[in-house]
């Protein structure tokens, strides 16, 4: 018997594969699935079955192609009209060598949403394990905020769902969730990736409010984004996306191809960190420092425009692709060979961010000079703690609160490490702000250095 989970990082979506006897089963498979094909091989082990806990809203399921590739059955719940696969219901089971797999209905994050219950049939049928996909995490609970329209409803289900059907299989049962932390997912996720329903029923903070009524307002509260591709996965998810063999690999563009490509519309996406991003950087150019890209560039990049990377290295140009394949992004003019050196050696023009430090910021607080200073990061980082006189907009809403900026005043951004507001400076050059610089180490720099910070 074997199990192995697999995570995408950046999405921090767990996905697993299950085995006994030369039968091997995946459970909500990631788009790129060639790890899938790997594992089984390496056990000796053909992939029968694939299923989806529910519909993903933050990546392209690789479920089509997987079945493709191995002749294996999909199988999903019933609560959607899926084009593709197979639905399955309440005590539905499924065997693999002498484990058995049994369908549980939880929603409440989706409608569809499914857990599968592992036992192993030679000792019983005490449970073992449980993937709860959205359901239940390590250290929180699947947001409810997609049918706002039924709000209360869903929270109360996902309560059902966890206290009525999740809970009862016994502390034991280890718990095999369908994200980790850092997903979109949830805001509250332990770093932790293992557990047992035993250990969150005792410390997850959510389900300390097992009072059906107090979780629904708990839930109902909640305040998530909810980024513009979701509908595209959503589609994807539901219809099937379009094939992915393998991974597309951009070719090498010179400067004047990436200038050509520009002018037929291509977006020019900057990998490189913020420092060397402000030091210079191709006009229009969008900032997405490479561990930023997952989280962010689902809220500024669209499906309708080609892609040109611009790397710190070609060694970061894979990983790019990884993450933004896993989003649905597939269209790519390529990347500009010998990186930002060769733009500036072909003598065209590059634009600069000035840098603020910390200490620096905060005189000029002092100072009351006149400037925005303007904080991008979440709205639960944001009211924990801030400096004094920012205008606070999500990063992922900026593009669309620009008119509420003045443009003709200075503006400092501002984040938890300088990350996410060089991502912010990129936006507001790309939309005509001239007077723009970004605050290098942002809170975490004002943390260490004692800077005076409102609270609650």
């Amino acid at each position: 018997m074997f199990l192995e989970k697999i995570k995408s990082e950046g999405l921090a979506h767990l996905s697993y594969i299950l085995g006994d006897k030369a039968e091997a089963v995946v459970i909500d498979p990631r788009r790129d699935c060639g790890v899938y094909l790997d594992i089984a091989a390496r056990e000796g082990a053909h992939i029968t079955r694939i299923y989806e806990t529910h519909r993903n809203e933050d990546y392209v399921v690789g479920s089509i192609d997987l079945a493709r590739r191995t002749g294996a059955t999909i199988h999903h719940g019933g609560a959607m009209d899926f084009k593709y696969g197979n639905a399955v219901s309440e005590g539905d089971s499924f065997d693999v060598g002498d484990l058995r797999l049994r369908v549980l209905e939880t929603p409440g994050h989706t409608m569809e949403s499914i857990s599968l219950v592992i036992t192993d049939r030679n000792f019983g049928e005490t449970p073992v394990g449980v993937f709860t996909g959205d359901a239940l995490f390590v250290g929180d609970v699947g947001r409810t905020d997609f049918y706002p329209d039924r709000a209360r409803e869903v929270a109360g289900m996902l309560h059902d769902s966890i206290f009525g059907k999740l809970l009862p299989l016994g502390d034991q049962t280890i718990l095999y969730p369908a994200h980790g932390a850092g997903s979109v997912c949830g805001d509250s996720m332990a770093s932790r990736e293992f557990s047992t329903l035993g250990h969150e029923k005792r410390n997850n903070p959510v389900l300390q409010k097992s009072d059906r009524e107090a979780f629904i307002e708990y839930k109902v509260a909640e305040d998530h984004g909810q980024p513009s591709y979701f509908r595209k996965m959503e589609q994807y998810n539901k219809e099937g996306a379009p094939p992915l063999d393998v991974l597309p690999q951009p070719q090498p563009m010179s400067p004047q191809e990436v200038s050509d490509a520009c002018e037929n519309g291509a977006i020019i996406v900057d990998l490189r960190s913020p420092e060397s991003f402000s030091g210079a950087f191709i006009p229009n150019s969008l900032s997405m420092p490479l561990e930023m890209l997952p989280a962010y560039a689902v809220y500024l990049l669209d499906y309708e425009h080609d892609l040109v990377l611009v790397p710190e290295t070609r060694d970061q140009i894979p990983t790019a692709v990884q993450h933004l394949v896993r989003m649905g992004y597939d269209r790519f003019a390529g990347y500009l060979r010998g990186g930002l050196h060769s733009w500036e050696t072909s003598g065209r023009i590059f634009d600069t961010i000035g840098s603020v430090h910390a200490g620096d910021l905060e005189d000029r607080l002092k100072r009351r000079e006149s400037f925005t200073l303007l904080d991008v990061r979440k709205n639960t980082e944001f009211r924990k703690e801030r400096l004094a006189g920012a205008t606070h907009i999500f990063l992922g809403n900026l593009r669309d609160r620009l008119d509420e900026l003045d443009r003709d005043r200075p503006a400092v951004t501002f984040c938890g490490s300088g990350k996410r507001a060089i991502i912010a400076t990129s936006i507001l050059k790309r939309h005509g702000f001239q007077k723009v610089e970004n605050c290098l180490g942002s809170m975490e720099a004002c943390i260490n250095i004692g800077c005076s910070l409102q609270r609650g």
